[in-house]
Formats: C-alpha cells, structure tokens, sequence
C-alpha cells in the first residue's frame, strides 16, 4: 500500500496542474464577428449563418456586431487595432480596397490575415418592370445617344455597386448620371420613377424581381449566376465587366498561424454544409469556399486591379 501511495505521488508531481497546460484556442472564449453593414442586410444576414455554423464547430460562442459606416472603414478600423488573437473578426469584402482607394480607409489589406472565402454575390442591373429597355444593350444605345439623360442609381460613393455601374458604363463608351444613393434608398428610388435603372447586389432587389416590379438586364459576373439563370451577362451583351462581390473572414496582422488554421477548418466545415447553403441561396449568394493562402492571394491580385480601375473612372484619390 506504501509502495502505492508513493507511486501514485510521483506521477502526481509530474503531472502539471491543469490551470497551467495552455488551453487550444478557442477554449471557452468568444469569438466576435464585425459586419460592415447594418443588421438585416445580405452582408448581415449571411455573416450571422457563418457565426451560427463556426460556433457549432468550434464548440464556443460565436457573435455577430454590426459596426457600420464610411463603406465599412469603421469596422475595419476597430479590427485592425483588436489583440490578434483570433477573438476578433471582420466580414470582410472587396471594400477593403475600394474602401481605401476612394480615401476613406487609411489601412490596406495588409493590415490584416486573410482566413478564408466565404461566398460571391454578382452584381446586377435592373429597371423597371414596365421600362422601354428590355436589354442591356437597348438601355446602352439610348445612354450614348443622349449623354447623361440615363439616370443610374447605387449604393453610396466608392461601393461596389458604384464602382461596378462606373466600370459598365465607362467600358461600354456610355456616359450616365450617376446616383449614388445609400443602400435603402435604391429600390424605392427605382420604383418611384427617380432613377432609370440600378445596379445593385441580389438581396436587395430579388424579392421585387420575384413580383414582377422590377427586370434584371445583365449580371456583371464571368458567367450566368444560377441564381438568374436566364439573365445574360454583360460579356454576353458585349461589354466587357466582371465585378463579382466575395465576403470573407479576415483577422488582424500577427495573428498566429495555428490560430488561422483552427478558424480556417471551422469555416470550411460551415461552408460547406447544406445549411449554409440554404440560407444563402434565400439572400442571393453562392458559398464559395478559399482556403486562407488562396485568399491572401486572391485579395492582393483584385486590390492591384481595383487601384487601377478606380484610377481609369476617377475614383480613386491620390
């Protein structure tokens, strides 16, 4: 029995106190979302269906905090300046660049890690169910017959629905007036008669489509959304644009790699489930999962090209 007590003191000694084994991330901690946009938008919406899927994963609480404002420098400010841990998050989009090329953002992308792409949204235009325009190409012929008599409305300076009607535009030799409303204001403004058409993400103008109120002309993707199967892109029409909208998971610089790779999987597994999918296909959006390498990649190539584009359609301040 002494033998016994002493053997099994031994191992006591040799065992370290669980207080001070280091815990994997993310223990018990919540992890925190920041979205760019206010509650109850596309970006929202799917940003809380991320949270709900990678709390489940990673069996830890999961929040959504809408932070929004000045095209999303607001949010990716206070990101940037969080403890890179992994705890705080940003919903991050193609604003990071077009956020930071139209002077409002004074980081760039690398002022963060890139985890993972989440999902892509394609732009459209639309008019009026009842419009005179029954193509692309009609509502671009009337633009350059009668410069700047077409009104076109989007959601705020320097977004992507600007800077994606600016580039269609621009690159078809057409010169409208562009109206660069905030996000709530598009549709009603299109429906009251105020504007002749929009360009605008899914969500915001699928339920109208979906009555009859409104006509897609064009999808400014590489190649038809399923979503709109039967709505051509503007490529298919002749001009050359393809200005996809992606959001992703992004966390602040010096985050540690292990940390990225535990986020990494967790968003891959949600991803990739049939409930993720679900919900996005009810907002418009297609899951579109890149692992975090691919990603980085990916946001430094488009940033080059954005700064490019922005400059050729004098958006971009020096």
């Amino acid at each position: 029995m002494m033998f016994r007590l002493l053997l099994l003191a031994a191992l006591l000694a040799l065992t370290p106190p669980a207080a001070a084994q280091e815990t994997p991330f993310p223990g018990k901690g919540t992890v925190e979302i920041t979205v760019l946009f206010p509650a109850g938008s596309s970006a929202d919406v799917t940003a809380r269906l991320l949270a709900d899927g990678m709390a489940r994963q990673l069996g830890t609480t999961v929040i959504v905090v809408n932070r929004p404002g000045a095209g999303g420098a607001i949010g990716y400010r206070y990101v940037a300046g969080q403890k890179p841990d992994g705890f705080s998050l940003v919903w991050n989009s193609n604003s990071i660049s077009t956020t930071h090329y139209s002077g409002t953002l004074p980081l760039t992308y690398e002022a963060f890690e890139a985890v993972a792409r989440v999902l892509v949204e394609s732009p459209v235009i639309a008019v009026k169910a009842d419009a005179k325009w029954k193509s692309l190409g009609e509502l671009m012929a009337a633009a350059k017959a009668s410069p700047k008599s077409v009104t076109v409305a989007n959601s705020g300076t320097g977004s992507h629905t600007h800077i994606s009607a600016v580039a269609l535009f621009r690159t078809a030799g057409a010169e409208v007036i562009d109206v660069p409303f905030g996000a709530a204001q598009v549709v009603p403004s299109l429906l009251g008669g105020q504007v002749d058409a929009a360009v605008q993400l899914p969500a915001a103008l699928a339920g109208n489509v979906s009555a009859g109120q409104l006509r897609l002309l064009a999808t400014l993707t590489s190649a038809r959304d399923p979503a709109f199967a039967d709505v051509p892109t503007a490529r298919e029409q002749g001009t050359d644009v393809s200005l996809e909208a992606w959001r992703g998971v992004a966390v602040p610089k010096g985050t540690p790699k292990q940390v990225v790779a535990v986020l990494e999987a967790a968003i891959r597994r949600t991803v990739e489930s049939r409930e993720f999918a679900e919900g996005c296909a009810r907002v418009g959006a297609r899951p579109a999962f890149m692992e975090a390498e691919g990603f980085g990649k990916l946001i430094a190539s488009e940033d080059a090209e954005l700064a490019n584009l922005m400059d050729v359609i004098g958006l971009k301040k020096p």
